[in-house]
Parts: structure tokens; sequence; C-alpha cells
């Protein structure tokens, strides 16, 4: 399994956000920080709003932040909320293309197995997790403290 460029731009902008503290930051800033699409961004923040992640500020000194602590931020549920597919092979839902042993094959329950062990580490860890090396990080991504 693959995650699309999508989820890695939404944890890449949660990341950077959550180093701020509080502070607003921009999509120019997330987008020059990484050196990624400022378009491509533009949607992941959009998404993100729409999921509760971030909340948008408008006006002067507008930008996005948080919208709860780095501490509520689970990565499995971003990654539930960015990524469109989960089915790892034919059998699962919404393919359900029927596959000429599905009535005997138990294949897509070992796939169903693994897919939910994925997502229970995903759900131990939280944004405040991916925050802990907050100095170097900052450093990386030239962000003033």
């Amino acid at each position: 399994m693959r995650l699309t460029v999508h989820t890695d731009y939404a944890l890449r902008m949660l990341i950077h956000l959550g180093l701020l503290e509080g502070r607003t930051g921009t999509i120019d800033a997330v987008a020059e920080a990484y050196g990624i699409s400022r378009n491509h961004l533009m949607k992941v923040a959009h998404r993100l709003g729409r999921e509760g992640f971030v909340e948008t500020i408008r006006g002067r000194g507008g930008g996005l932040r948080l919208a709860r602590p780095a501490t509520e931020i689970r990565i499995g549920d971003v990654v539930r909320a960015t990524e469109e597919d989960f089915a790892l092979v034919e059998c699962f839902p919404p393919l359900s293309r029927a596959c000429a042993i599905t009535p005997a094959c138990t294949l897509r329950h070992v796939f169903a197995e693994a897919l939910d062990a994925y997502f229970a580490v995903l759900d131990r860890s939280t944004l405040a997790d991916l925050l802990e090396n907050r100095p170097q990080l900052t450093a990386l991504l030239r962000i003033a403290i």
C-alpha cells in the first residue's frame, strides 16, 4: 500500500503548522519550506479544513493554524480523511469484482487484518509525536521560533 501525494502533503502541512505552536502559517510558507506545489497545497488545506484539522483565518494576518491541539490529531484519522481507497485487493469493497475463488478464498481476510493492524499503529501516534524533535524540524524547515 502506498499513500497518495495528497496525504503526504497533508501530513507535512500539519507538521509545519504544529511547529508554529498556535501562530498562523500560510500555504506559501509551507510550499517554500518543503519545495512543493502551492496549487496542490491549496487543495490539501481545503480538505484539512473541511475535515476539522485546520482552521482558516481571513483578513490581515490571516492564514492557517491547527484547529485542535496536536495531541488530539491522530495520524490514522488524517490518513483516513485524506485517502480515497483502502481496497488492497480486488475483492475488497468498493471494487468487489467477483474473483473466481472469492467464495473459498481467505486472502482478503488476511489483508483485512493487515489493514486493521496498519491503522492500529497509525492511531497510536498523534501529530504531537511527530513534533518531538522540534528543534531539528524548525531548523530544517527554516521556521522562526
